[in-house]
């Protein structure tokens, strides 16, 4: 006998039980006659990038069916406009983080959208210390973010949200070296992983978190090379790491990649279709789309790999505005 639950309600099978003790809610989970296998069910269809800079911050929020190349579509604004935001999303919600609203002003705020439903954003909470150019990971539960800066002041914090629950963020540890311009958005649900960024230099390191379980940030590897602004896309396997500024100032088309259940160094997996950094990235189980960003004009473009297959990136289409440091979250 195999019965299937979905937060204590019966969704198919034999028997109208409720759902097994001591098996977390906010997940797909199965009874069977030999035990209980949980997984989950996000397999995002929809991405959405949120904020950003062209002369000056935006409110504007646009989407795109991952799976479908095209133009991205306006979804509606955020609650005040602003770039340098971090994005973090489970199945059905995305929240935009923090960024920056002007000249060394960074914003507390977190703003919430329901991802299949377009409309304006929603004020969500507060993160523990306003800041931006920041790294969001995410569970189907747990939002986390880390590192950033402030005016005049490089952050190493984590902090974290229910993403189902409104309210302000809560401490969760620490990233082994503070940084800002750090990317974000990799990880496979269990595991979240922050790469690249700057203090005094720029950084190749990349270290880990496990996303139920707060305390600080763990060394995983290095980048394939030093450096900031890169766009973080992942399946629940991989983590791909896309563009940025390397040392001297070049923009770069790199695309590293690593194996997020396993530490070690990033390996080359390809190049992006245009070199730029401060681009913003959300992924399926099976694509990740970079969208905008910045060379030396400010960028429209997106473009997309299959994660799990090296190779360079291809056109998908472009955003419904020009601007770069976005932030990007995914769901259906």
């Amino acid at each position: 006998m195999t019965i299937t639950f979905q937060d204590a309600k019966r969704i198919s099978g034999l028997s109208t039980d409720e759902k097994p003790e001591n098996v977390p809610t906010g997940t797909i989970y199965v009874a069977t006659d030999t035990g209980i296998r949980s997984f989950s069910p996000f397999t995002a269809t929809r991405g959405v990038f949120g904020g950003g800079y062209t002369t000056t911050p935006v409110n504007v929020i646009d989407y795109i069916t991952i799976a479908t190349t095209g133009n991205a579509t306006d979804f509606g604004d955020l609650t005040q406009a602003r770039e340098s935001a971090t994005g973090v999303s489970s199945a059905t919600r995305g929240c935009i983080c923090g960024g920056s609203t002007g000249p060394n002003i960074y914003t507390n705020v977190i703003d919430y959208i329901t991802i299949a439903t377009t409309g304006n954003a929603t004020d969500f909470g507060d993160l523990v210390i306003g800041r931006g150019y920041f790294g969001g990971v995410s569970s189907d539960t747990r939002g986390c973010v880390g590192g950033g800066s402030t005016a005049g002041s490089v952050r190493n914090e984590i902090d974290y949200i229910t993403i189902a629950t409104t309210g302000n963020a809560t401490d969760f540890g620490d990233l082994t070296v503070g940084r800002y311009v750090v990317t974000g958005g990799v990880s496979s649900g269990t595991r979240g992983c922050f790469g690249g960024g700057t203090a005094h230099a720029y950084s190749n390191v990349i270290d880990y978190i496990t996303i139920a379980t707060t305390g600080n940030a763990t060394d995983f590897g290095d980048l394939t090379v030093a450096r900031i602004g890169a766009c973080g896309v992942s399946s629940s396997t991989r983590g791909c790491f896309g563009g940025g500024n390397i040392i001297g100032g070049a923009v770069s088309n790199v695309i590293d990649y690593i194996t997020i259940a396993t530490t070690g160094n990033a390996t080359d997996f390809g190049d992006l279709s245009v070199p730029r950094g401060y681009a913003a990235g959300v992924s399926s189980s099976t694509r990740g789309c970079f969208g905008g960003g910045y060379d030396t004009a400010i960028q429209n473009t997106i473009d997309y790999i299959t994660i799990e297959t090296t190779g360079n990136a291809t056109d998908f289409g472009d955003l419904s505005v020009p601007r770069y440091a976005s932030a990007g979250v995914q769901g259906s």
